[in-house]
């Protein structure tokens, strides 16, 4: 019986063969040496002579380094540093938000004691499938909110998604234990005490997730500073990023534009394929380093939440 048990042991029914895992490893080498490369391709032509990158294309070793780009990009500075830090406020107070109010709808609608969970579980769900429209819903945050130039304008049209709600919901129907729930509504604790001492922090993994998505979502917006900021001081970054590109690019096409600027003693060369590079690089940079936050809340939470004996 003993030898039986030890076999079982030795030999689990979801082991994973040598060679089976070698295989898995190959693959996840070549697959994040897929998502590494791109970014150091861009990285290095960023660095690269504007002339070199027209001449000979985009090369991992630059014929001369060059950091034109980011000269070029650092002219107007202070607009640069005023646009991240608008970024950084509304990514940071965006995602809290966000994730708090996606959390407190979904709670009540996890619960099968809540009478109306399957007409609040459709209304969330409805908004999945239909909208009002671009014009509608543009009029409603410039005409009654009187968000126009507003930084909340780049806030709340992101503080709730219907999917992330409806996984926040299914996690709490499948994780957090109906016992638990039960024992501390006995000890006197109200819903709004579970929900933030019991519910939430067994509920880090998906929080956490949602979280990281919502982190990129505000970060990479630039739509909502397009159609609702006018001042330079409360655009994105990514939003100026693509000012700057629309200027470069028309200047470019543009020989009237170039002589005027010509004439004035202005630039009138511009860096196109560097600066675009530079321009990914100076985007993405800050936000790289959220996942590992995040994943340090991801491994908190699954030790936390998991249910002990």
């Amino acid at each position: 019986m003993s030898t039986n048990a030890s076999k079982a042991t030795s030999n689990p029914f979801n082991a994973v063969s040598p060679t089976a895992n070698s295989l898995i490893n190959i693959f996840f080498i070549i697959y994040s040496l897929c998502c590494i490369i791109p970014l150091l391709l861009i990285f290095m032509v960023s660095l690269s002579n504007e002339q070199d990158v027209v001449t000979l294309g985009y090369s991992f070793f630059p014929k001369q380094f060059d950091l034109s780009a980011y000269k070029f990009l650092m002219e107007d500075w202070k607009q640069i540093v005023t646009s991240y830090g608008v970024t950084v406020f509304v990514t940071v107070i965006g995602t809290v938000i966000s994730v708090v109010l996606m959390a407190l709808y979904a709670y009540p609608i996890s619960r099968t004691d809540f009478p109306h969970r399957k007409f609040f579980t459709f209304f969330i769900f409805f908004t999945m499938l239909f909208n009002g429209g671009l014009v509608p819903w543009y009029l409603v945050y410039v005409n009654m909110l009187h968000l126009k130039d507003n930084i909340w304008a780049l806030i709340l049209p992101l503080l709730v998604s219907a999917f992330f709600v409806l996984i926040i919901r299914t996690f709490f129907q499948t994780t957090i234990p109906t016992a638990v729930l039960e024992s501390a509504k006995i000890d006197g604790a109200g819903e709004i005490r579970i929900f933030f001492q019991i519910v939430m922090p067994l509920s880090l993994p998906v929080i956490a997730t949602v979280a990281l998505f919502s982190v990129v979502n505000y970060w990479n917006d630039w739509f909502l500073s397009l159609v609702f900021i006018a001042d330079d001081k409360t655009i994105s970054i990514q939003y100026l990023m693509y000012k700057m590109l629309l200027n470069i690019q028309y200047l470019s096409t543009n020989s009237n534009a170039a002589s005027a600027i010509a004439a004035a003693g202005g630039q009138v060369s511009f860096p196109n394929e560097t600066v675009r590079m530079a321009m990914a690089i100076m985007g993405i940079g800050p936000i790289v380093f959220a996942y590992p936050f995040f994943q340090k809340y991801f491994v908190k939470g699954l030790t936390v939440g998991a249910v002990k004996g």
